[in-house]
């Protein structure tokens, strides 16, 4: 057996068991892959996928155990790669940053100029998605780090650290009658009076959408959400052309810049919500990747963070 087969079956699981996404993946033929998985399971003495006739389905319960074993040798084997480029190539390399558009948007520009002062000669990528998909790009190293709310810090693999705190904000029109609440009734605005108006707010899979719909639920109010979208931008521009309410991540709004709207908190309806930066646990991590954590998330050291990512070896 060698490592070729276990990246070969790495990707057939990946691809949902597709022998020719498979193939196409990792540029080579699909008779060549299926002969290479017989091979591996003829020597192993077992089988590792289930099949309906030529089609694999599948895995085995045994296969399932075969499966986590590869996993974690190729993880290894990943690692040495990345400790041979921590020492050959100290100050170079790649960081893949996934991440939600509000975080690309409103929290990493900064960071990242100063990352970059910092290693000019790292190349840094942004790769968005949800959060989960972005917990789902950590897990299959598609990404190096991945920062988004606090779904990361849910999954199974996945060591995340804390960021910053935010809350939801209402943004509506400067004419819109919500400008007319008092100081006092602003701060204690309720899901009702909010929800007497079209309402323009994020997609289901991001920005704490769960706490805003659990809030109306609470309310015993059906909002009518009449436009949902993945960014704040969308949001605020459907918002000034009078479409509706907007409920954005509060990070989103700043009034010196959106000043064709006025923002109202309503963290004590929606919540207040953490986001997180997230590595896959077990994965040796560049020293410019320690750096970009604590730039993220600065009240963690990096013996704290090589701790979390690596329990096992304290």
């Amino acid at each position: 057996m060698n490592l070729q087969q276990f990246r070969y079956i790495r990707e057939i699981i990946r691809r949902n068991y597709n022998l020719t996404e498979t193939s196409q993946a990792l540029y080579t033929s699909q008779p060549g892959v299926s002969k290479a998985v017989i091979e591996f399971e003829d020597e192993l003495g077992l089988q590792v996928f289930e099949r309906h006739g030529k089609r694999i389905k599948g895995l085995t319960k045994p296969g399932q155990t075969v499966a986590a074993v590869i996993e974690r040798i190729i993880r290894e084997v990943d690692n040495l790669k990345r400790v041979s480029d921590e020492y050959a190539k100290q100050d170079e390399g790649e960081l893949i940053i996934g991440c939600t558009h509000t975080q690309a948007r409103y929290f990493l520009p900064e960071i990242i100029v100063n990352f970059k002062q910092k290693f000019p000669k790292v190349r840094v990528s942004l790769a968005e998605g949800s959060p989960q998909q972005l917990a789902n790009m950590l897990l299959s190293e598609e990404v190096d780090v991945a920062v988004a709310t606090e779904t990361l810090g849910l999954v199974s693999g996945i060591v995340t650290f804390p960021c910053y705190e935010w809350s939801h904000t209402v943004v509506v029109k400067p004419d819109h009658p919500l400008t007319e609440l008092t100081s006092s009734q602003a701060r204690n605005i309720t899901a009702a009076q909010i929800a007497q108006y079209p309402i323009i707010t994020y997609d289901s899979a991001f920005s704490g959408r769960k706490s805003i719909d659990a809030s109306f639920a609470v309310a015993g109010v059906k909002p009518d959400i009449i436009l949902e979208a993945i960014d704040a931008d969308v949001i605020k521009t459907y918002v000034d052309v009078e479409l509706g309410v907007g409920i954005i991540a509060g990070i989103a709004f700043n009034p010196r810049r959106d000043t064709n709207l006025v923002g109202i908190p309503v963290g004590h309806l929606f919540g207040k919500h953490i986001s997180r930066i997230g590595l896959r646990k077990g994965i040796f991590a560049r020293d410019y990747i320690f750096d970009f954590i604590q730039m993220c998330a600065p009240n963690y050291k990096r013996e704290q963070i090589e701790r979390m990512l690596n329990p096992t070896k304290e």
